[in-house]
């Protein structure tokens, strides 16, 4: 008994106990359903049928799409074969490696151990994130990329940060949005090592010219040259607008805040693409929030304004000038600034020292964060596609970890 109250203890206090807990209650969620269903669950049909003709050698159908996301999917069948479990598996880990790294960033921008738990759980436990890493999109593995440009830039990594923002490009064009991010943040923040930077920075689009005709080679076993592929993914993806192909799928970029948008990507059990409601609600509350910490001189306000601006309104001007077509999950990569500006929110809130007359406005506040993690939870136990007994059991566990952890803190 000794023994196990000492390991209690050090669990406890260990700071990476609830990042685990969280972690493990994604994978657990995920392997209960990543075999389910059994077929290809909206663009996999495109995805997963390319990843076949890339493992038989017969080229690529996607050429409006750089090669490694593709190739992540053709991997991940090679290794675990064209079942549902091989299609999907190396997205779920990938997906597993956002919630690391973005607690990693939380903590790295001065966040308390506190505040990045819960930034972290609203972003482990949201809709949309969660959707995206359960099937084979591109859109998992070009964000893993992009958080791990984040935390490297942040650790002062210039060169190897702007190599991961090659990588994400190369997964999925708008992976070099976070090049934006790095930039601007840069520039705000004193701009220092200028000439390191800089060059650090070319890093990006080096990496991205460099290792493409590599990774279209092992797509289609010759050697391409890399500026006739830009060419043409940007000449394939700029011809895809609304005019051109109507759908009750697209969505305009100001649309995925202003009214929930949804599509069911498979209706049994529900895949649905749409961000938690317990989030979307407080999209414009947490980005208004952000933009007053960060010009208070907030750092990680600052950041989170940032990636916001470079990865979703700059969907505005693009959608308005180009009509290229856009889908609520282009939010995606979005999720972690918001999820960072409502921990900032409700950091603020408990933190408040309201008069002595105050009461009802003190149990508000003590009661604030747990509730709100609680909806936050029960929005993903409804959305998501596993089964209540598995979300309820484990979710349960969850919470009542998570109240412990908080109250510990």
């Amino acid at each position: 008994m000794e023994v196990v109250n000492k390991l209690a203890l050090k669990l406890r206090n260990w700071e990476y106990t609830g990042l685990c807990l969280l972690v493990l209650f994604s994978l657990t969620m995920h392997f209960v359903v990543i075999t389910q269903p059994d077929n290809l669950v909206y663009d996999e049909k495109f995805y997963v049928a390319d990843a076949r003709h890339i493992l038989d050698g017969e080229g690529s159908d996607r050429i409006e799409h750089p090669p490694l996301g593709r190739l992540s999917i053709a991997g991940s069948m090679f290794l675990f074969g064209d079942n549902p479990f091989g299609w999907r598996f190396l997205g779920v880990l990938s997906g597993a490696a956002c919630i690391i790294i973005f607690y990693l960033i939380c903590r790295q921008l001065g966040l308390s151990k506190k505040v990045s738990f819960i930034a972290t759980f609203l972003l482990s436990l949201e809709n949309l994130s969660f959707i995206q890493s359960s099937i084979a999109m591109l859109d998992v593995y070009s964000l893993t990329f992009m958080l791990g440009a984040f935390l490297l830039y942040l650790k002062g990594r210039y060169l190897s940060s702007g190599l991961l923002i090659g990588l994400s490009a190369l997964a999925k064009l708008s992976g070099a949005l976070g090049l934006l991010v790095i930039a601007l943040h840069w520039l705000l923040t004193g701009r220092q090592r200028k000439k390191r930077f800089l060059a650090s920075m070319l890093s990006a689009p080096v990496s991205f010219l460099l290792l493409m005709p590599l990774f279209d080679f092992l797509v289609y076993r010759q050697w391409l040259n890399p500026f006739s592929q830009i060419e043409t993914m940007l000449r394939v993806s700029g011809a895809s607008t609304f005019a051109q192909y109507p759908s009750e799928m697209l969505s305009r970029p100001w649309e995925w805040i202003f009214k929930p948008e949804i599509i069911t990507y498979w209706p049994d059990p529900t895949y649905i693409a749409m961000i938690s409601p317990s989030l979307w609600i407080l999209i414009i509350p947490a980005a208004l929030y952000m933009f007053y910490r960060a010009s208070k001189g907030n750092l990680a306000a600052l950041f989170g304004s940032l990636w916001l601006a470079g990865t979703y309104l700059i969907w505005i001007p693009v959608s308005l000038i180009t009509d290229r077509i856009s889908y609520v999950y282009y939010f995606y990569p979005t999720v972690g600034a918001i999820s960072i500006g409502v921990a900032l929110g409700l950091s603020r809130l408990s933190n408040l020292r309201p008069d002595q007359h105050s009461g009802i406005f003190k149990y508000i506040q003590a009661l604030s964060t747990p509730v709100y993690l609680f909806i936050h939870l029960a929005v993903f136990v409804l959305l998501s596609p596993v089964a209540f007994f598995w979300k309820v059991t484990a979710g349960t566990v969850l919470y009542i970890s998570t109240r412990f952890i908080l109250k510990n803190e």
